[in-house]
């Protein structure tokens, strides 16, 4: 693995542009599930846990690329902080009254969540903090993309992965894969980690696509 970072090294800036721009774009895939609840007029059906998550893994992987002091990393995460904002407000905007509540439970567990994170990583040795923090990150990361398999029971009784967000967990495939790649050429154990399960997740999800596709595309083989 150090080999092959050393003969990557040349291309590290290059790389890293295009992984950041490439997870710009993907956060913009979110904008496909908000058409559908635009379409639909209500966001029951949806969680709003991708774009709450979103927000709350935004604010930590900004602090974990500040503490690496890398402006790739840096520069990704904070538009892609900011359009996680923007899909979470869109989301409540079209929350039915009576789940407002339920959103708010979970927009303050993520808060929690990433406010204990923050004082975490103010109060760990100085030495230690980035390694660690970025072990705890992992975690959440593949938390949050492996959400939608929390349905797998119910996408097998129905055959269909109608209300999984495809072009999201698509989107995130490619972006796992560039930055798996960056995480080589930076030789970073977690990074590269993150991204190779985040990887892994993501192509089981895809996976299902294939073995239940949703009932429009159903119809459209009819």
């Amino acid at each position: 693995m150090e080999s092959l970072s050393r003969a990557l090294q040349p291309y590290k800036e290059l790389v890293g542009n295009v992984a950041a721009i490439v997870t710009v774009l993907q956060m913009f895939s979110g904008g496909f599930v908000c058409n559908d609840i635009r379409k639909k007029g209500t966001s029951d059906g949806f969680s709003p846990m991708p774009f709450l998550g979103g927000c709350g893994l935004g604010i930590l992987f900004l602090k974990h690329a500040l503490l690496m002091d890398d402006p790739a990393m840096i520069r990704a995460n904070v538009v892609g902080l900011g359009i996680s904002v923007a899909y979470s407000v869109f989301f409540y905007l079209y929350t039915p009254r009576q789940s407002k509540a339920d959103f708010w439970k979970q927009l303050g567990t993520v808060g929690a969540v990433a406010m204990a994170m923050l004082a975490y990583a103010q109060i760990e040795n100085a030495e230690l903090v980035e390694d660690r923090f970025g072990l705890i990150l992992t975690v959440l990361l593949l938390m949050l993309i492996a959400q939608p398999l929390f349905g797998l029971p119910e996408i097998i009784r129905k055959k269909s992965t109608e209300g999984l967000p495809f072009p999201m967990i698509l989107s995130g495939t490619v972006v796992g894969c560039m930055w798996l790649l960056y995480g080589i050429i930076l030789n970073n154990t977690f990074v590269i980690f993150q991204n190779l399960a985040a990887v892994s997740l993501s192509g089981v999800q895809l996976a299902l696509f294939v073995i239940y596709p949703t009932k429009d595309a159903k119809k459209k083989k009819q």
